[in-house]
């Protein structure tokens, strides 16, 4: 069972410059390297890990991917992932700020996630791996006066080209529909607001489109409608915090934006085809 906590555990990253970049490569041979590998966690950056040698399972919101080198995985700070098991690893990981991302990268970030990891092809993975090798020997220059401007910059060019392969596997904007188009849009806005907004409507009028328009485009590209996007965007959290706090139900009703705890609880179970519970029970087993 994991630890008990009063809320999902996030992993911050050590910087005793407080430059808000922290960039290694690691190498190890089995799980037991790591103290914490296998308790669940968020990172309070963006993660970028590129998969260099090895195997990796992972789990990320409650989907088990397996990941062979050489690969690239982006985590957003919201998403909540474990270790599962690896081999022979050796791995090399940035984490970055907000304040240090590109703003036209973090944009671009916030747009493609979720995310799951990406294979990458020989060529791609050389350019990006010599890149990953020039920001670590930026990282080891403590001492320039520009040092913190050579990290960010390095890094953020490092970013490009992984969020780059990410585009790649996406259509361009110029490529989609105007239904493709709100979707996207209402995917924005639904990350930002479903603590608080539980109603098409109130979607609808932020998109200053009417709730019929909205709900005929998201179900045309999704095949499924507004309110169900909600729910399960709701239910994703509250799964969260169900395994990975010791919150209660009724707080993570609450927290989640729902007064009525009996509602809530019904809307879980018709989700997720459990009760909260059960769920909790189910997973921590």
């Amino acid at each position: 069972m994991p630890k008990k906590t009063t809320s999902i555990p996030v992993n911050y990253f050590a910087d005793a410059y407080n430059a808000g970049i922290s960039i290694e490569k690691i190498a190890v041979n089995d799980l037991l390297t790591f103290r914490d590998a296998k308790q669940a966690h968020r990172h309070d950056c963006h993660s970028f890990f590129l998969l260099e040698k090895g195997t990796v399972s992972i789990e990320i919101d409650f989907k088990t991917y397996s990941i062979q080198a050489p690969a690239v995985i982006y985590m957003h700070p919201n998403q909540v992932h474990l270790i599962l098991a690896f081999k022979e690893v050796v791995v090399c990981s940035l984490a970055i700020s907000n304040e240090n991302l590109n703003p036209d990268y973090l944009e671009l970030l916030e747009n493609i996630t979720p995310t799951k990891p990406l294979a990458l092809a020989a060529d791609t993975f050389s350019i990006i791996s010599e890149t990953a090798s020039l920001c670590l020997k930026f990282s080891e220059r403590k001492n320039d006066n520009l040092y913190h401007s050579l990290l960010r910059d390095g890094c953020n060019a490092l970013v490009a080209l992984v969020a780059s392969q990410y585009v790649n596997q996406a259509k361009s904007a110029d490529k989609l529909s105007r239904f493709e188009v709100v979707t996207k849009a209402f995917n924005q806005v639904l990350e930002r607001h479903y603590t608080t907004e539980k109603r098409p409507a109130a979607y609808s009028q932020k998109l200053n489109l009417s709730t019929a328009y909205l709900n005929e485009c998201v179900k045309n590209t999704t095949g499924y409608s507004v309110s169900h996007h909600i729910q399960e965007r709701v239910v994703l959290e509250a799964k969260r915090l169900l395994y990975h706090s010791d919150k209660s139900v009724k707080e993570i009703a609450s927290e989640l934006g729902y007064d009525d705890y009996p509602y809530f609880s019904r809307l879980f179970t018709k989700v997720a085809g459990m009760t909260a519970l059960a769920f909790r029970s189910k997973n921590r087993d």
